[in-house]
């Protein structure tokens, strides 16, 4: 139990994917998209201030690649997800 409680970072993000995955089974894309970019950029966050020791799974790389990675991709996802008009 305490090595699930000391990779709380990753299971954050994940649980925030899983949810933005519920959103878009739900026909809800837009909103899932939305929430998957959010879950993203809060694992840039958590990467950014969190320790290597205590990001847990979520350090895989060195921290400047796994910030580069997260970022553009988090912000690849957050504007591609507004870019997508909404349905009519």
């Amino acid at each position: 139990m305490a090595a699930v409680r000391r990779q709380w970072p990753l299971l954050s993000v994940l649980a925030g994917i899983v949810l933005a995955m519920v959103f878009v089974a739900l026909d809800r894309f837009r909103v899932g998209s939305v929430l998957l970019a959010i879950s993203v950029l809060a694992a840039f966050f958590l990467r950014l201030v969190l320790s290597d020791s205590r990001a847990g799974l979520l350090a895989v790389r060195r921290r400047s690649i796994d910030l580069v990675v997260l970022g553009v991709l988090g912000a690849g996802l957050a504007v591609l997800s507004i870019w997508v008009p909404p349905p009519q």
